[in-house]
């Protein structure tokens, strides 16, 4: 069975505080552009369209199913937002989009990513299958989704952070007993200066998201700032 290597080179900002790491992209005939997450169905651009600019299609080009990606990089440069996945050479033991079906080869060699970005203080994996790549190629624990873990990495010390997938095909999260509805994830209100707090719009604890899985509660979390 034949490998691939990774299409896109690292986007490495200079001002970069945080390295936002995915598994790895979906094959071309999935992309809506040749950037990250470049799936149409995948949510992480439409929640920061949402969460910066009150508005989950800012980032999307009107009338036609692709991001903007233009845009995008020139917001992540703005906010300090580094881009890579946590695998260099995969094996596709199906022909979706799904991690499950991800067979890692070469993982992404992390240390000489992050001396390229020495203003960075965070790290953050995008879903179970980027988590556990880390985690198995560095020897940290996991930590848990929303949550993070202090870690060392080539005698540094990092903020690892752990989101979940941003795909609408995720099932629903049950509502609590008290019909609130369920945390998706929560992030460091400081992370990319404000990254979650700019939309809030007067509700630090948060807004609510809607995708085709269901309505989700987005959490900013104040009790963690970077070091």
């Amino acid at each position: 069975m034949t490998t691939e290597r990774h299409p896109f080179e690292p986007f490495l900002p200079g001002n970069a505080r945080v390295l936002f790491l995915g598994s790895f992209p979906p094959q071309p005939k999935r992309w809506s552009m040749d950037f990250y997450y470049p799936n149409w169905i995948n949510d992480f651009w439409r929640i920061c369209g949402l969460v910066f600019f009150g508005d989950k299609g800012h980032f999307e080009v009107a009338g036609e199913k692709r991001f903007d990606k233009d845009r995008i990089m020139k917001f992540c440069r703005e906010k300090g937002f580094a881009l890579f996945d946590t695998a260099t050479e995969i094996r596709r033991l199906a022909d979706n989009a799904s991690d499950k079906f991800l067979e890692v080869v070469t993982p992404t060699d992390l240390p000489a990513l992050l001396e390229k970005l020495p203003q960075c203080r965070a790290i953050v994996t995008t879903g179970q299958k980027a988590t556990d790549t880390l985690c198995q190629a560095h020897g940290c624990p996991a930590p848990p989704v929303g949550g993070w873990v202090s870690v060392q990495i080539a005698g540094r010390t990092y903020q690892f952070w752990r989101l979940p997938l941003h795909l609408p095909c995720l099932s629903p999260l049950p509502r609590e007993k008290s019909g609130r509805l369920p945390d998706l994830f929560r992030i460091p209100g400081d992370i990319g200066s404000g990254f979650l707090l700019h939309a809030c719009s007067g509700k630090p604890d948060g807004f609510t998201y809607t995708n085709k899985g269901g309505r989700y509660r987005v959490v900013i979390s104040t009790s963690a700032p970077l070091m």
